[in-house]
Parts: C-alpha cells; sequence; structure tokens
C-alpha cells in the first residue's frame, strides 16, 4: 500500500541510511513525504556539524535518536532541539550539530500544507523553529513517547501517520491557490507569476497576498527558493556536473542571478560552496525528496 525507497551509504566509520515513505492516501493532499534518516557515527568520531541551506519545504521535524543543536545565520551559539519541530519557510542556512546516533523523521508539506494544518500565517514562522508540543500539546507528546519506544522504521512511520489522520478534521480547506503553488513547486520555478495566479483563479495582487499567509512568502521570492534548492541539491549528487550545467538545468538563464540566489540563501558563492561540500562529512540534502 505504501511505496518506499531507501539511500544508504556506508563511508569514513558513518553510516547513513534515508527511508521514504508515501503518505496514507488521505494525506497526500498535504503531504509529500516521510523522510526517516539513521546517521550512526563510529570509530569514536566527534559530533559533526553540517550545513542545511534553505529548501522551499517547511516541515515538521521528529528528532528520536540523540537531540540535535542547530545554529541559526547570524548567531554564535547553538541550541539544542526539542523532540519534534515545526520548522516554518526558511531564507537563510542553518548549521546542524548532528551528535552521534542522529535517527530523525521529517514530514515534507506541499504548498500551503503547514498551513492548512496549524492556521498559522505563515509569514510569521520565517526562518523559525517552533517546539511541536507547545502547539500540539499532549497528543504529540505522547507520539514522541511512542517514537523512542518504536524499533524499526515501518513502526516510526505508523505513528506518525496515526498522528496526521488524527489532525484531518481540523485542517483549513484546500484552495485553488495550493494547487497552482504547487504546478509552481514542481514543473517550472520560471512559470510567469500571472499565469500561476490565473491557474489559482486570483489577480495578481489577490495571489501575492494569500501566498504570504499560505506560504510566507511573495511567490517570486518563493520560486527563487525552489530554484536554488534543485541547484544546491544537484551539486551535493552529481559531483562532476559543472557549475554552468547545474544553472542552465535549473532554468538560471544567467550567472548574475545564479550567483545572486547562492549568497542569498547559502551565504556564500558556488565555488565556496563546493568546497564546503567538499569537506563536509554528510550531505544533508542529497537524498531529499522535494
Amino acid at each position: 500500500m505504501f511505496n518506499k525507497k531507501n539511500v544508504a551509504s556506508i563511508c569514513k566509520g558513518r553510516t547513513v541510511d534515508i527511508q521514504f515513505f508515501k503518505p496514507h492516501p488521505l494525506l497526500q493532499e498535504w503531504i509529500q513525504c516521510i523522510m526517516i534518516v539513521n546517521y550512526q557515527i563510529h570509530n569514536h568520531h566527534a559530533n559533526e556539524v553540517c550545513t542545511y541551506p534553505p529548501t522551499p519545504q517547511p516541515s515538521l521535524f521528529f528528532y528520536i535518536g540523540d537531540k540535535i543543536k542547530v545554529r541559526k545565520w547570524g548567531s554564535d551559539n547553538f541550541e539544542e532541539q526539542p523532540n519534534s519541530v515545526i520548522v516554518g519557510q526558511q531564507l537563510n542556512s542553518v548549521s546542524i550539530d548532528i551528535n552521534r546516533h542522529h535517527r530523525a523523521v521529517r514530514v515534507g508539506f506541499h504548498p500551503g500544507g503547514l498551513y492548512r494544518l496549524i492556521g498559522v500565517p505563515m509569514h510569521e514562522l520565517i526562518d523559525g523553529h517552533y517546539d511541536a508540543e507547545e502547539v500540539f500539546g499532549k497528543q504529540m507528546k505522547t507520539v514522541n513517547e511512542k517514537l523512542h519506544l518504536a524499533h524499526h522504521n515501518l513502526e516510526i512511520k505508523n505513528i506518525i501517520e496515526m498522528f496526521l489522520l488524527s489532525q484531518l478534521d481540523r485542517m483549513k480547506p484546500l484552495l485553488p491557490f495550493d494547487m497552482a503553488m504547487l504546478e509552481l513547486f514542481k514543473e517550472n520555478p520560471s512559470t510567469s507569476i500571472e499565469q500561476i495566479a490565473s491557474l489559482a483563479c486570483l489577480s495578481v495582487r489577490q495571489f501575492e497576498r494569500v501566498s504570504r499567509q499560505r506560504i510566507g512568502l511573495p511567490p517570486k521570492l518563493f520560486a527563487r527558493i525552489i530554484r536554488f534548492s534543485k541547484a544546491y541539491r544537484m551539486r551535493e549528487e552529481y559531483t562532476k556536473l559543472s557549475w554552468t550545467d547545474i544553472a542552465h538545468r535549473c532554468g538560471y538563464f544567467d550567472q548574475m542571478h545564479f550567483i545572486r540566489d547562492f549568497k542569498a540563501f547559502a551565504g556564500t558563492t558556488p565555488k565556496k560552496v563546493e568546497k564546503m561540500l567538499e569537506e563536509q562529512p554528510v550531505k544533508m540534502q542529497i537524498g531529499l525528496r522535494l
């Protein structure tokens, strides 16, 4: 009934296993995937810090293994994360101390999906990480307790799905806007805003207002993050591709805009990102499915 994919590797005393589950049919309207990551450091390696750049997909994270610590852009300090975290739309990279045993679940939302679940205007969550127990209360605390007792990925996935299915009654309705943004998300971030607004049955001005509420960002900025994220993930996965090839495949019309987006969202140039990825112990988005 459920499709799943695995990505596994063993390298330099580290084991990385990533498993993707297609969500329950009743959840697929607003949830794109459930991703389970197991990362184990062997041979007494120290904790490792990795960069996690912006993606166009807000998420609900569950941390089952060692707790991670996150340092936000511009901060000198790492903050320990709670057992479950709502992550809004990112505009800036964060640094993540993944600790020795990183076992985590990421629930990735379709455009507008997180807004439909929690009802909070998404512009209020920009670059924010929020304790999910403070949003969902005792129900989320019970979920976290069950996850820490779970032994297998399928059991973990089932616990999270049961929680998500229990939220269907509180969901805000699907709008043409959400379907239009999904079209932008999946197909071509270079599609004009006028075309996407037309698919949403809205004027451009109305479309921009609704986008700020349900996505958190103006549509053009959201489209830039989609394009940047694709380029970054392509660099992680296809190391022999040139930046010129990547820029072309991701819909960039010139190097200037390509470099501008990397400086805006990765905080540095493509060349420096390449060097950083060569030195980074784990490529945090190589297995990401958006």
